[in-house]
């Protein structure tokens, strides 16, 4: 199966509502110009890294790769990952796959579970034009709901059964309660048992990597038993887990979990497709520290830019850039200044800038003694903290070259 093309113009299009939007090559536009701003911004070359530096982790590992789509929703991206030799592409909702399907992906993974008979009628849309859908379950309520619609309209949809932990997100928390719903999953018409999924990032506790390694053995463990019981009806049974924070862990668990010819280990981080320059960075400084191994790590790539358009008072620029522009996990970083129509080689300094409030449309710096240089139009670069509240935020995106000439302008499918 190619997962980067159609499985039919026709099915695509009956299933697309609003159409293909390819990236729109761009000549002669210099960000710092000719581009009205706010503009979220890829830099091309970080983005080519970490492409590259996943795609050959999961690799090394022993593992398929199908990042989370839901962090970018941008096809653009999504044919990057898949030209890379990403397995297929995670999602959060029918929707999303719908949307994702409709550009060219057609191994989708939902994270999450499937309810309501809408969403089933988006998934057996999705089914019947060609795409291979997974969705997880972790009731029996919601596994005989989808037996009965799926079996009524004699379509088989693949299933994943989520391990959940105490005080987590979804999932099942007792080892036994998984192998009673795999059997009730066995019995139903209509239904797949394809695997486990799991999600770590809801494990805490004051020694987290030891609570993670558990979890993923856990995993392990569980879909072995199942395999063993002959309860999955895939010749490869898959096990996936892993966001992008802990994705080392999980990696490194399923590599020696003696999964290897006889499973599927997927792995499904999203946000290091641009990285980040908040918690992600954090998180990427502790898999580097762990793993003395990996080198270079992953590469930010995604910025935000926007004009001062006021020094209202000593001390003190606003910004036009607010919260509708950036994600604010954590307050932005001015990574870089400009002067409007400049040259991209000579940066201003930002040293002592700092962010202290943010509005809708609007960003507060407060400024050192000696910003004495700064200007109204001047251009500055931000860093966010958390790709996912970035992204959903625009329609569309620049990718830029190092010398800041927008190279294609991107839609998004939010």
């Amino acid at each position: 199966m190619s997962l980067s093309s159609h499985s039919s113009a026709h099915s695509a299009a009956a299933l697309d509502t609003k159409g293909s939007h390819k990236g729109t090559l761009e000549t002669g536009r210099g960000l710092l110009a000719d581009v009205s701003l706010p503009a979220a911004v890829i830099h091309q070359r970080p983005l080519a890294h970490n492409l590259d530096w996943m795609q050959q982790f999961a690799r090394q590992h022993g593992a398929e790769l199908a990042p989370h789509g839901k962090t970018t929703m941008t096809p653009e991206l999504f044919r990057r990952q898949l030209d890379a030799g990403a397995w297929g592409i995670t999602l959060a909702t029918l929707p999303q796959c719908r949307a994702a399907f409709a550009e060219g992906v057609n191994r989708l993974l939902v994270a999450n579970q499937m309810v309501g008979q809408a969403n089933m009628a988006i998934a057996a849309d999705l089914i019947r034009a060609g795409a291979e859908l997974f969705v997880t379950v972790d009731s029996a309520e919601n596994l005989d709901q989808l037996g009965t619609f799926f079996g009524d309209a004699g379509i088989t949809l693949n299933i994943l059964i989520e391990v959940g932990v105490e005080g987590g997100r979804c999932g099942l928390r007792d080892d036994a309660e998984v192998v009673e719903l795999a059997r009730r999953a066995k019995a139903l018409p209509g239904i797949a048992l394809a695997g486990l999924e799991g999600y770590e990032g809801v494990v805490h506790g004051d020694d987290p990597i030891a609570g993670i390694r558990r979890y993923a053995k856990r995993l392990i463990a569980n879909v072995k038993q199942l395999a063993s019981e002959g309860l999955i009806e895939r010749d490869l049974p898959i096990v996936t887990a892993s966001g992008s924070a802990w994705y080392d862990l999980i990696a490194e668990e399923f590599r020696d979990g003696g999964l290897d010819g006889k499973f599927t280990p997927v792995l499904r981080p999203g946000c290091y497709v641009v990285h980040d320059h908040g918690i992600y960075r954090e998180a990427q400084a502790g898999v580097l520290s762990r793993r003395k191994d990996l080198h270079q790590g992953l590469e930010p790539a995604l910025e935000v830019f926007a004009q001062v358009q006021s020094l209202p008072e000593p001390g003190m620029a606003i910004v036009a850039m607010g919260k509708r522009d950036i994600g604010f996990d954590l307050v932005p970083e001015a990574l870089r200044r400009y002067r409007e129509g400049g040259p991209t080689d000579q940066t201003l300094s930002v040293d002592g800038w700092k962010v202290i409030k943010q509005m809708d449309q609007h960003t507060f710096i407060e400024l050192p003694a000696d910003a004495a240089d700064v200007r109204i139009g001047d251009v500055l670069a931000f860093g966010a903290s958390h790709p996912c509240m970035t992204f959903d935020k625009w329609r569309q995106l620049h990718l830029v070259d190092d010398q800041l000439e927008v190279v294609e302008t991107w839609e998004t499918r939010f």
